[in-house]
């Protein structure tokens, strides 16, 4: 019995793009970004949806829905498909905090269990590069995912939040620039 539970965890996180190791593991994967060459400005991040997607705006509360699973299809019909930046990107990290309000493991844990309770919808697919997801996007009417305003290209569409574009004043998801370190 332990070895059929732990055989459904170990295709359960790989159908979400969780390293097995966060899967059985509590606490392990944290959502710090791994150190950059050079220091991140403050970036705000974007929502993206095919361009075929009627949808325009959604409310922070909605965005949540969508991207917990717990909602599976846009007003159109068709099926709603997540993708997200693979673990421990700062994209990813950025919308665990302002987004999901969890850590990874949380995350993980989230997706696990709905899941396997049939009170998750969506999984997310898992990409590792900005060029990635649009293309993704780009190629699935349903798709919603996020990348860096600046890697947005024409062949996806951003939508709004709250009424509000990544350019605006209070725009939230966005990447933060690491802290100075006082000596």
């Amino acid at each position: 019995m332990l070895q059929r539970v732990a055989s459904v965890l170990l295709i359960l996180s790989a159908a979400i793009g969780v390293p097995a190791g966060i899967a059985f593991h509590q606490g392990v994967g944290s959502t710090s970004e791994p150190p950059n060459k050079s220091p991140l400005a403050e970036q705000n991040l974007a929502i993206i949806v095919n361009q075929a997607n009627p949808v325009n705006n959604l409310s922070r509360e909605e965005l949540r829905k969508i991207f917990l699973g717990e909602r599976s299809h846009w007003p159109n019909g068709h099926r709603i498909t997540l993708v997200m930046m693979e673990p421990g990107r700062p994209e990813r990290a950025a919308m665990l905090r302002d987004l999901y309000h969890m850590t990874e493991s949380e995350f993980s844990r989230h997706f696990l269990h709905g899941l396997f309770t049939g009170q998750v919808f969506v999984s997310p697919k898992t990409l590792n590069t900005p060029v990635g997801v649009c293309k993704f996007v780009f190629n699935v009417p349903g798709a919603i995912g996020y990348v860096r305003a600046s890697d947005v290209n024409d062949s996806v569409r951003v939508i709004r939040i709250d009424g509000r574009l990544p350019e605006d004043k209070d725009y939230s998801p966005r990447i933060q620039a690491p802290e100075a370190k006082l000596k």
